[in-house]
């Protein structure tokens, strides 16, 4: 399968460079995958389109202040880093830029007497393993010294950090937002349970994929980083319940949707627990976790757009993605969202 497939012609101007004043004012493409249609609505009508009983999983996690600057002990040379995940108590993968001059050994000073690092690790890629040292809590100082690690397509500067989180967010550990999930308002979610929807949540903990393109010509030649997820007991049978009912269990966003097809078994039924996930979906896999799936709309030859055509069909995905570039929706993660029922 290759990667010009899932190309297409997005003009810059539609790229959301910052988020709208009104998260669930954002347009909402609606799109039946049995057969094509497409409706278009606002998000704030989500829950005309969902029935009691149904269940939306979101992501719960947090976007930590993942960006840091800093410079070598022993030059001064300047040195940034992104985090991309925790491997163990105080050692962290990192995206290192200038990663060449990062060898085994070299300490980084981000600033005196808060934090200092080390590198003790050097993977492909510009990948480092650094291990910290620093006083008090770890995610503390992250707020002290770090920036929230913005998508590179986007060239504004944020003004309110707030924005890059969804309402529920939880779990701190991501280096990019679960964006599917920055429509929702108090007034969506209490309209939401009013109607008797179950609304769960699961976490995974966004990293390093979300900014890694696919290179390959051949899809099947692309590797996924691993992404931590949980997922608990409580959450695990309310959506093994609905399922039981007859109900739609709706994924909030591609994380949640990996979260879920990453555990669930032949019958679609989920267990609890924790782990690392490397999951790729792509056209021709068979979904057992997931109904329906609520998402942005996503860069040309993404990982993304691929599992959203492996979902409601490439021929369907492309046809919806022209008409929503037609009537000028907002694309990438300040963007608006789609549906897929």
């Amino acid at each position: 399968m290759k990667i010009d497939e899932f190309n297409f012609n997005l003009p810059e101007g539609l790229i959301a460079q910052h988020p709208i004043e009104k998260r669930d004012d954002s347009k909402m493409l609606i799109m039946n995958r049995s057969n094509g249609e497409i409706e278009h609505r606002r998000f704030y009508q989500i829950t005309e389109n969902l029935e009691p009983g149904d269940t939306l999983v979101l992501n719960d996690t947090k976007v930590i202040p993942a960006r840091l600057y800093g410079k070598k002990k022993e030059t001064g040379g300047k040195v940034e880093v992104l985090l991309v995940g925790e491997e163990q108590e105080k050692t962290w993968l990192v995206m290192a830029r200038p990663a060449k001059k990062l060898k085994v050994g070299t300490k980084i000073l981000f600033k005196e007497e808060l934090l200092e690092g080390i590198v003790t690790e050097e993977r492909e890629e510009g990948l480092r393993v650094v291990k910290f040292q620093y006083t008090g809590d770890f995610y503390e100082v992250l707020d002290q010294l770090g920036e929230m690690p913005l998508p590179p397509y986007i060239g504004e500067t944020l003004q309110n950090p707030d924005r890059y989180q969804t309402i529920y967010s939880k779990n701190r550990g991501s280096v990019a937002a679960p964006t599917a999930g920055l429509h929702f308002t108090e007034d969506v979610m209490e309209a939401l349970k009013e109607k008797g929807i179950n609304i769960v949540y699961v976490t995974l903990h966004v990293g390093l994929g979300t900014f890694k393109p696919v290179e390959a010509d051949n899809i099947l030649d692309h590797k996924m980083h691993s992404e931590f997820y949980h997922i608990s007991g409580e959450v695990a049978a309310i959506i093994n319940e609905t399922k039981y009912k007859g109900k739609r269990v709706i994924a909030v966003g591609t994380t949640s949707c990996r979260t879920l097809e990453s555990i669930a078994d032949a019958d679609g039924k989920i267990e609890a627990g924790s782990g690392w996930t490397d999951i790729f979906i792509y056209p021709g896999y068979k979904f057992k976790g997931i109904d329906g799936l609520i998402t942005n709309f996503h860069l040309p030859k993404s990982t993304l757009i691929m599992l959203v055509s492996a979902f409601a069909g490439r021929d369907n995905t492309m046809k919806a993605y022209q008409e929503a570039i037609e009537k000028e929706y907002r694309f990438y993660s300040f963007g608006d969202a789609m549906f897929i029922k």
